[in-house]
């Protein structure tokens, strides 16, 4: 399952919480929202080396302001130095132990690690600070599904979708999690919906081809895979589905039979 961080924060969010404005200089802030942007456009480019050293940089300057802890946090595990953003995380949740992000984001690193009741418990505090966050929801659901609790997932996965209705991922899990608890008809529906809002969307596609194979629908199958091999060749890997993608166990098992007798 995919879990998502909230990254990115601005400089001035929370400024006025670990700042005193009587500390900083205009144009010390404006400096600093500019860096912060620097940093931004670098990650989004996938330079994520210069984006952590903009952090670093910021951080000398701005020492109490969590949103930049947490933004280094999220880069660090960009680059897969998890300890040192978690190191960051907990830095940011120090400063910060009423702002939902570094939770949030700590639970999306914890997960990656597999200590998926320390996620769980983070996404908890995120849930309880802000009862309307979708993707919070989300990912705890994710957590559930990697323990195995897929009824739990599912009601997650159920409130993501209520919270916010346009949320892509949302809408495909709730549909993976009817359709590993049973529920296989209400999730072929629901699929079906998220493959024609998002035609694009190749995740939703390859799931939908294993759970139109699953049903025997066999043509329909094939017709589908049609449309969703092209998007990302990475749907072909069984190896990456099962260890990365990490695809419910029975979608999994109808996907593994469709290569196989494709």
């Amino acid at each position: 399952m995919r879990s998502i961080l909230i990254i990115f924060c601005s400089l001035c969010l929370w400024l006025n919480l670990c700042c005193p404005s009587f500390a900083l200089t205009n144009a010390q802030i404006s400096e600093g929202d500019r860096l912060t942007q620097t940093a931004i456009q670098a990650a989004k480019k996938g330079d994520l080396f210069t984006a952590e050293k903009i952090w670093s940089d910021l951080i000398e300057t701005f020492p109490e302001n969590p949103a930049l802890w947490s933004n280094r946090g999220n880069t660090r595990a960009g680059l897969n130095q998890f300890e040192a953003a978690l190191a960051d995380l907990n830095e940011a949740i120090r400063l910060a132990p009423d702002q939902v992000d570094p939770y949030f984001n700590r639970g999306a690193i914890l997960e990656q690690l597999q200590r998926l009741t320390d996620a769980i418990a983070d996404y908890d505090k995120a849930i309880e600070l802000d009862p309307k966050e979708a993707i919070a929801y989300h990912n705890r659901g994710n957590a559930y599904g990697s323990l195995g609790n897929w009824e739990q997932a599912r009601q997650d996965y159920q409130q993501a979708t209520a919270l916010d209705p346009r949320f892509a991922w949302a809408a495909e899990s709730y549909a993976l999690a009817l359709y590993q608890v049973g529920e296989e008809q209400a999730a072929l529906d629901r699929m079906k919906a998220v493959v024609r809002k998002y035609p694009l969307f190749a995740d939703a596609r390859v799931a939908l081809t294993a759970m139109l194979w699953g049903q025997h629908q066999f043509g329909e199958a094939e017709s589908n895979w049609v449309s969703a091999a092209g998007l990302d060749e990475r749907y072909r890997d069984l190896d990456w589905l099962k260890t990365v993608r990490r695809f419910p166990p029975k979608l999994l098992s109808d996907l593994e039979n469709f290569f196989k007798l494709q």
